[in-house]
Formats: structure tokens, sequence, C-alpha cells
């Protein structure tokens, strides 16, 4: 096995296996290894975060990691071809991925990142919870605080606004809370993306709040297409109101009158007031992801971090 180090773009080729190993992987273990922004990093040639480390055997990618040095402790995401696990693949990957503090997320919480975790001398110090709601029942209607308006996002013209308060929103979380004009622009490129679905509440013109929604296509997470409460937010200028409440509903309400009848989220297991605020309209625990880091790295971040395959 031999380790590849690439600080730049990748090149077509390798992003095509990459992507071919990140497929067999999901079809082995029911869950996908890399996130969205781990995908969108292998086409984006504009990047400046990021190290690729491909492990190869002859012609063949067998492992891939990506580090995101970005947040307060590098993240890493890797993924291992099933057909070349237990073979020290996902452990030769994480110490290329650097010495010092290391955060690595496992999504579905596998028994084989488990294990390789142990090894590796990484400890759980994180779950990130996937949450999920059957659109067939019900829907509260939206609440809304006294003076709110709520319409669609206008590309071109909502950008600066959006991130102004998404960095607000999330000023304790260092992924979300870091996104900028590159990160928003990515996802406006995606064929998923609806400013249709992207709901803002404002009062006299300033924005508040927003209910962010994605469709996932059928076979991605599921045989059907799935909605997804993307990013919900609130300025802590307008917390205490009510706003995020309503701003849940709403995006629910989108959902359903897309006709799906599923819709899934993502959030802190520790958040116990966005944990509250989704149960009651209806979601409940379907999945957990662990963050994982080094004894060093314990502590330092509360940022999501990366995939880990056996």
């Amino acid at each position: 096995m031999d380790l590849r180090r690439v600080s730049g773009p990748l090149s077509p080729s390798d992003r095509e296996a990459v992507r071919a190993l990140a497929a067999r992987a999901t079809a082995e273990d029911g869950v996908a290894p890399l996130d969205e922004a781990a995908l969108l990093a292998l086409d984006d040639d504009g990047a400046v975060r990021g190290v690729h480390v491909l492990a190869d055997e002859g012609d063949h990618v067998v492992g891939y990691a990506q580090v995101d040095p970005g947040g307060e402790v590098p993240a890493a995401q890797l993924v291992v071809d099933p057909g070349a696990r237990r073979r020290g693949v996902g452990r030769a990957l994480l110490e290329a991925a650097g010495d010092g503090p290391l955060e690595a997320l496992a999504h579905g919480d596998l028994p084989a990142a488990r294990a390789l975790a142990e090894a590796a001398g990484f400890v759980a110090v994180h779950e990130l919870w996937r949450m999920a709601r059957d659109l067939r029942h019900p829907v509260a209607e939206p609440v809304w605080p006294a003076g709110v308006v709520v319409r669609a996002f206008v590309q071109g013209h909502d950008e600066a606004a959006w991130l102004a308060v998404n960095a607000r929103a999330f000023a304790d979380h260092p992924e979300q809370g870091r996104w900028d004009a590159h990160d928003l622009r990515a996802r406006e490129r995606e064929p998923w993306f609806d400013p249709d679905g992207f709901l803002l509440a404002e009062r006299d013109g300033t924005l508040q709040g927003f209910a962010w929604t994605k469709v996932h296509p059928a076979g991605e997470l599921a045989d059907g297409p799935v909605g997804e409460l993307y990013v919900v937010g609130v300025d802590p200028s307008a917390q205490g109101a009510g706003l995020g409440k309503a701003l849940t509903a709403a995006g629910i309400a989108h959902l359903v009158g897309r006709g799906l009848g599923t819709a899934v989220l993502w959030v802190a297991g520790d958040n116990a007031a966005a944990v509250r605020t989704y149960r009651n309209a209806g979601f409940e625990r379907a999945g957990t992801d662990v963050r994982y880091a080094r004894d060093d790295a314990r502590g330092a971040s509360e940022a999501d971090g990366a995939t880990m395959g056996a």
C-alpha cells in the first residue's frame, strides 16, 4: 500500500476514484462515509482548506482521508474500501492525517469505526443525532412573532445578510459558524438547491432567522426522496420569542408541500434546547454519529469532525 498526500485540487481521475470508493462503502455499510462538505471539496479547485490522503494498492484507490485544518482542531474524514478493511488502511490514513490534535466523526456509530478509533488512540467526545419525522402525521401551523414576515431567499441579494446572521446564530459552532461566501455559493450551485425552500424571516426588513430545507433524491437516504431541515437559525437578538419553533414548523410544512413522506435533520446530541424543539415538532432520534478525538484534542472543539471507515 502506498500513501499519497495532495495539498491542492485532486485530479479528475482521483476525484472519480474517491467517489466510487465512497459509493462502495455506502452500499456495504448503509451509511455515507463522506459528508456534504467533503464531497463538495473534492470538486472545488478554488478551495484553500484541506489536505487529501489517498491509499493506493496498484492502480486502485482503497482508502481516502480528507483533513480540514480550518477549525480549532483539524478534522479528518476517511473511508476504506470494504474489500481492503482489517488490513491497517484506516490506521495508516489516520496517522498520515498529521500529528497532534485531530478529530474524526464516525457516521452511524458502526462497530468497525469504534474499533478503529480505539486502536488509533481516539476517544468518543461528542454525539451528532440524526432525527426523523413522518410527514404523513399532522403538521402544526407556524405561529410567528409579531411583525415577522416570511419570504423565500433571493439569489444575488440575500447572501451577505444571511452569512451575517448565520455567523451570529452559530458563533459557538466552529464549522457552521465559519461559512463564508465561497461555502454558500458552492451550495447554490448544487442540483438540490431551491430558493423557494430557503425561508427567511424578517422584521422591518431586517433578517431575524431562517429555515433552509433540502430534498435528498431517491436512493441517497432511502428508497424514495427524503426532505431535510438543512439549517435552522435565529439571530441572537431575536431568540426567546418562539421564532425557532415557527421556522421549524414552516420548514416542515414546505417539505410536506413537496409531497415528501419523511423529513430528517442533524443536531448535536447535547444541544438540549434544539433537541426539545425538534421533539416537540415530531422528530425522534433515528441514528447517531460519534465524534472522536485524540486525547490531546479532547474537548478542544465542538465542531463536527470526520467519517471513519474500518
